[in-house]
């Protein structure tokens, strides 16, 4: 699928995954969010560049667990990790790993073992 975001052409599979990592920007990720009727906020973005970055430094997206442990500690709102998946769930209702993958311009995850 081709998008044109901010002037820019950019090629995507079909479920909207980024052929070219380097093609990811913020308009691409507003640009796929409004595509899957989801306003991104504060904790939507937080938990886009969490992936990002953990992309970066381990060649991996991180998985619900690493997630919910890594950002759960840091989360003054939420003092148990089940809240803050809980939480989690309600940003991205369906499987929030790969729709966080998509958003943060990562390869489409793997399904677990």
């Amino acid at each position: 699928m081709t998008l044109n975001i901010a002037g820019r052409t950019i090629e995507t599979n079909y479920q909207g995954f980024l052929f070219n990592m380097a093609d990811w920007s913020e308009d691409y990720a507003s640009e796929i969010a409004e595509r899957d009727n989801l306003k991104l906020y504060n904790d939507h973005w937080e938990l886009i560049y969490y992936f990002r970055e953990s992309h970066i430094a381990n060649m991996a997206a991180p998985t619900m667990h690493q997630m919910v442990r890594d950002l759960g500690r840091k989360n003054v709102r939420f003092h148990e990790q089940k809240a803050y998946e809980q939480h989690i769930y309600s940003l991205f209702n369906n499987d929030p790993v790969h729709e966080l993958c998509k958003l943060a311009g990562l390869p489409m995850p793997q399904p677990d073992d």
